[in-house]
């Protein structure tokens, strides 16, 4: 990503005001490639109570006091995360925003003491998956995995922090 365009970029937690542009622009990449499930209605219908209660984060990124991006890290317990719910508007996406926005998520895990990180992505997001593989995420067996609440969900990544 260019330098020009990092000066204009802003990572920050979550706030209350971010509800509705957390939940539209995760539906926005949802439905252009799948369509929205049970867990997803649930999970951005209410984060502060789905992902912020149960002792998550939420990250956003803006761009001029606008958010352009997010991710979630859903607390697996034993000190695990889930990356979830990544995404860029789709006027900023192709460059390179999505890498950068995933690179400060692990900085952040890794700032929180957090011991590993693992998400759930699906073969159609080659582009995603890419990114994941070049920032470290390593593929886990279907068979090492539990049972996904997502029927979208046929490749697992994890990245060991600790």
């Amino acid at each position: 990503m260019k330098d020009a365009v990092k000066s204009e970029v802003v990572f920050r937690s979550f706030e209350p005001r971010d509800r509705e542009a957390f939940r539209t622009l995760n539906e926005a990449w949802i439905e252009k490639f799948f369509r929205l499930e049970e867990k997803d209605r649930q999970t951005l219908g209410d984060p502060e109570r789905y992902i912020l209660g149960e002792g998550g984060y939420i990250l956003m990124a803006d761009q001029m006091e606008k958010p352009i991006g997010c991710c979630a890290l859903v607390s697996l317990g034993d000190n695990r995360f889930e990356v979830a719910k990544m995404t860029v508007a789709e006027s900023e996406r192709g460059r390179g925003l999505g890498r950068w926005l995933l690179e400060h998520v692990v900085v952040f895990a890794k700032e929180k003491a957090i011991a590993g990180l693992y998400l759930e992505t699906n073969t159609a997001l080659a582009n995603a998956i890419h990114i994941y593989e070049a920032v470290g995420f390593k593929h886990v067996p279907a068979e090492r995995v539990k049972p996904s609440p997502y029927a979208r969900a046929n490749v697992f990544m994890e990245m060991r922090l600790a």
